[in-house]
């Protein structure tokens, strides 16, 4: 399951980053990495973006950077 997947109020934890390159480094900089809990806020109508709460803050991140994060 992915990111993009989970339903609204619910907490997961991230499994694996995929992705390469610049988009995986801005991900991992936003501090979602492997082990880390998110707790999904918000979905915007059309479904993006998603708004999340990683490490104590805010962040709101695009359809398809949430496809590329695997959770659990």
């Amino acid at each position: 399951m992915t990111l993009k997947d989970v339903k609204t109020e619910q907490t997961v934890t991230v499994q694996k980053i995929n992705g390469s390159g610049a988009v995986k480094r801005r991900i991992m900089d936003m501090g979602i990495t492997k082990g880390v809990e998110i707790y999904v806020r918000k979905v915007a109508p059309l479904g993006d973006p998603v708004e999340i709460t990683v490490r104590g803050y805010e962040l709101s991140v695009r359809k398809a950077d949430a496809e590329m994060v695997e959770v659990q």
